[in-house]
This record gives C-alpha cells, structure tokens and sequence, in this order.
C-alpha cells in the first residue's frame, strides 16, 4: 500500500507529518492508499517555495506564461482518460463522467493560455495638458486552493490555470479522500515547463487549512465546498488579510412548466439529479412540478430512478457509481430516512442496494421523493447524494417565490416552450447560475462560475473574467515627463486642465 506525498518545489516529498489518512476504492469498499497529511512545517515549505518562485515567475513575460500552458493543455490532452481513471479510482464516478470532468477543467487551461490578451490594460493619452494615464494588472503573490472530493481534478483548474498564467504562484490542497489527481497534475505541469515552486500540492485536513488561512505570505484563497466551511474559510482568511472566494452549498431546483417537453425534463433531469451520484454543487435536487404536470412527471422519474445503471466506475454502461465514502453514504441514508420520518413520500428507495461482486462497496441507488414541502429537512439542507425531492406548486409565481426565498442560490433551471415564462424567470430569479431548457447551467470557462446568497462568500466569481481580476490586483499609473517648463509647487488639489 502506497503512501500518497505532497509535491513541493518540483518534486514529491513525504514531508516531516506523521499523521496518514486511508484512502478508499469506493466501489470496493477497500483501502486502496494512504495519504500523508500535512503539519504545519509542510504547508511552510510548500509556501516557502512558491514565495521564493514569485519573483522570477511574476516577471516572466505574459507570453512565455501562455506557452507553458499550451504544453500543459497538450499534455492533459494526451493523458486525459488515465487522469479521468484515477478519479474514478478514488471517487467512485464513473469514467465517463470523470473525463467529462477532465474537459471542463481543460477549458479554464484553454482560456488561460489567452492571458497575454486578458491582462492588457487601459491607457487614455492626454488625460491633461502633456499627461497620459493608463492601467495595468499585476500578480497578488501566493495563493492557495482548497478543493472538494467530488471534482479532484476540475476545481483546481478552476484556480491554478488563471491564476498561474496571471504570474502568482500556487498551493493547492486537495481532498484527503481522493488526493492522487492533483499529483499527477503537478507532474504534467513540470513536464510543460513550469519552474519548480510556481505549483504546489500539500495533502492535508483542516491543520493545513488552517495554516493556510492564516498563513502571512499566502496573499488570496479559493475554496469550494459546503457553506459552513465555506463561511469558515471566507471569514478566517479575510480576518487575516486575504483576498477570499469561497463558494458553498447549493440545492438547485428545476422549475418543469405544464408545456415543458416532457421526454425532454425527464431526460434531463434524470442525469442532473443522479449523474455523478448527485455529488455535484451543481446537481438538480429539487424538481418543481407546476400545475398539472406533477403526476406525470413523478410517474416518469420513479420508472427512470428505478432502471438507473448502477456500477463501478469501469463499467461502460454504468450511469452512476457508488458514493465517496462509507461515512457519506450512511449520512445521506440519513436524510431518507429523515425525510420518511418528516412526511415526505418515498416513490423510490435506493437504500439497501447491492452490485453483485462488489457488496461492500459504498452504493446507493438512486431515491425520489413525492409531496415534499419547504419546512421539510431533505428540501431545506443539501444532501449530496442521489436524492431528488419533487415539491408541487400550482403556477409559475408559486415556483419563483419558492426559489427565491431558499438560503441557497447557487444554480436553477426552467424547462418551457413558453418564451416569455423563460424570461421573466431569468430577470427575477435570485440565483446566480440559470438554466432555460439546460438542467445544468456551469458557464464555459471565458464565463465565470458563482452562486448568490449562501452559495458565495467574497466579491467575485470563479474563472473566466471575474478569475482574472481575482488574482491580479490594478494599478494606476498618471505620467507626465518634464518639457523645461517651471510653474512652481502647487498646494492644491490636482485637476487636469
């Protein structure tokens, strides 16, 4: 059994910590690695190299930033499906969705390597009389990303591609629970060319959160993950002085019109609530029947939820794996048995599932609940798991208001051939993320991704423009160069005449 390491200053160290964690095969249901976790002398050294990296990588060229990361997107290219292996290993999902999770995370390197264009500045010539003004964008430093288990290799790329090719340089911290991706990138990104300490992996828990937060040379932190740590996480760093995006929770609802094409939302909804085993901050959970349509919608997502293709993640047929951990399946059985216990009707019960040659493995079938209503628990907090709760209304203004007054405001949907109930709905939804006919509304990576309310801490959003401004602070530069005119000092303050 392998000791999965840290990667400091271009190499993988076993660093001085002696605490381990288990990593398991979800599927099953083994201890397949264990990974060291970090103590405070580790997330040091990490820091300590990306700190010494900063200035020489901050003052390479915007241009040589991009073609290191054009080597690294060719080099994804190439080992895209055994990264989407090793997700699937430690995960549980399956493979095919992890390569579609390796893509997605592609698309943020793909923008990146734009950069030379994305930090070009403003310049106003002749602001006054022989004065030009301009702007320019410079790298922050250090910064760290703190990424959740279920997208080990998307998230991070979410962060380290802009902010690399903004000139900081980086420490992530990934999921004890499924930590080998992030070292097989910090590999692929030294074969690209990236100088050693401009990219950094420290394996750890909260000791190594922690010390990251409140670390002096770490100058910004990205998170994902739930809204109490993200709150944690956002209030911590800013406490000590940092710039903070951390994004939380989500319990995404689906509005289904009367109109809706019907094979059309179920089609989506089933794989938006169940793909990935709906461990996705982005998954449908709530569907919101409205009018008439409940019934046959309910009818036709029992059918879909029962016949789920359930395996490992290396069955090509499979449609959704087992869970990440023992501990996460027995908590989201929990909420089932909660939601029984509250009211809800239970159309279909994925508890109690067995996949034949793997009956330890952490496997959930896929569940569905009828006549749930907001004071209900299941609707209310996010399970994370393979739970869709089905809450009837009778018209479109019942849904909004349902929408709006959730906690979270992450990612939401429509489905209607109606294109004035479509607009209406994008203009008064409060959420940040919507969906017209699309279940599951991620921006593409020239976009940025963020939710409202408890779904986001911290003033900007992830990738795309607000991810550029995110890791490079402006500066304002107003010139004027001496022409042998003398008028004397002046006390008052500047205009430009």
């Amino acid at each position: 059994m392998g000791i999965i390491a840290h990667y400091i200053n271009g190499q993988r160290v076993d660093g001085r910590g002696q605490r381990k964690s288990d990593v398991f095969n979800p599927a099953w249901g083994e201890v397949i690695h264990q990974v060291a976790l970090a103590d405070v002398e580790d997330v040091n050294a990490a820091v300590a190299a990306a700190h010494a990296a900063f200035p020489a990588w901050a003052a390479t060229s915007p241009l040589r930033r991009a073609r290191v990361m054009f080597k690294f997107k060719d080099l994804l290219e190439q080992h895209h499906k055994a990264l989407a292996e090793l997700i699937s290993a430690e995960h549980g999902k399956v493979v095919s969705d992890a390569m579609g999770e390796v893509t997605r995370g592609l698309e943020v390197v793909e923008f990146a390597c734009g950069i030379p264009q994305l930090l070009k500045g403003e310049f106003t010539e002749q602001v006054g009389s022989g004065i030009d003004a301009w702007t320019t964008r410079q790298p922050l430093g250090v910064v760290a990303g703190i990424t959740p288990f279920n997208f080990p290799a998307m998230v991070p790329m979410w962060m380290f591609p802009v902010a690399i090719a903004c000139g900081n340089t980086f420490v992530l911290k990934p999921s004890e629970r499924d930590p080998s991706a992030a070292l097989m990138i910090a590999d692929l990104l030294k074969q690209a060319g990236l100088p050693d300490g401009v990219f950094n992996v420290v394996q750890g828990d909260k000791l190594a959160v922690d010390t990251l937060l409140t670390h002096p040379d770490v100058q910004a932190v990205s998170f994902v993950g739930s809204t109490p740590i993200a709150r944690y996480i956002y209030e911590t760093g800013a406490h000590h002085g940092k710039r903070v995006q951390a994004l939380g929770g989500a319990k995404n609802h689906m509005i289904v019109m009367p109109d809706a094409d019907l094979d059309q939302a179920v089609d989506a909804l089933t794989g938006a609530a169940y793909g990935s085993a709906g461990e996705r901050c982005m998954a449908i959970s709530v569907a919101v029947a409205v009018g008439d349509v409940a019934d046959a919608l309910v009818a036709r997502m029992a059918e879909r939820a029962r016949t789920l293709k359930v395996n490992v993640g290396t069955d090509p047929h499979a449609e959704m794996g087992p869970l990440v951990t023992r501990q996460h399946l027995d908590k989201v059985s929990g909420y089932v048995a909660q939601g029984v216990s509250e009211g809800a009707t239970l159309v279909v019960d994925g508890r109690g599932l067995r996949v034949p040659g793997h009956e330890n493995g952490f496997f959930l079938g896929g569940c569905l609940f009828d006549h749930v209503t907001p004071e209900m628990t299941i609707y209310r907090e996010e399970i994370f798991g393979p739970v869709l709760c089905v809450v009837r209304v009778p018209d479109f203004e019942s849904a909004v208001k349902l929408i709006n007054e959730h906690q979270y405001g992450n990612g939401t949907s429509i489905f209607t051939r109606d294109g004035d109930a479509a607009r209406e709905f994008a203009h008064r939804i409060q959420v940040g993320m919507i969906g017209i006919n699309v279940p599951i509304p991620v921006p593409m990576a020239f976009h940025s991704f963020g939710g409202w309310k408890a779904s986001l801490f911290g003033d900007h959003h992830m990738h795309g423009p607000e991810g550029v401004r995110f890791y490079t602070r402006m500066k304002a530069i107003t010139s004027r160069w001496p022409t042998g005119i003398r008028a004397g000092a002046e006390f008052v303050m500047p205009t430009m005449k």
